[in-house]
């Protein structure tokens, strides 16, 4: 009967390690609208300043390109 026992703990001990679990790969997508390039928290909706060069979007010629000031 210790045999027996000791064999279920060992097989079951092995086969534990094999057991394919479906892992989470984060949030959705968001949509369109939502996207945030920069990875700054703020939605590209709303935010003011897209590419983080530090000038506003209204002001920025180019607010999609962080390398212009």
């Amino acid at each position: 009967m210790k045999t027996l026992a000791a064999l279920l703990i060992a097989a079951s001990a092995a086969l534990a390690g094999c057991v394919a679990v479906p892992y989470d790969s984060g949030r959705p997508p968001p949509h369109a609208g939502y996207a945030d390039r920069d990875r700054d928290g703020v939605p590209n909706r709303y935010d003011r300043d897209r590419d983080n060069d530090g000038v506003p979007n209204r002001y920025d010629s180019r607010p999609n390109n962080p390398n212009r000031y």
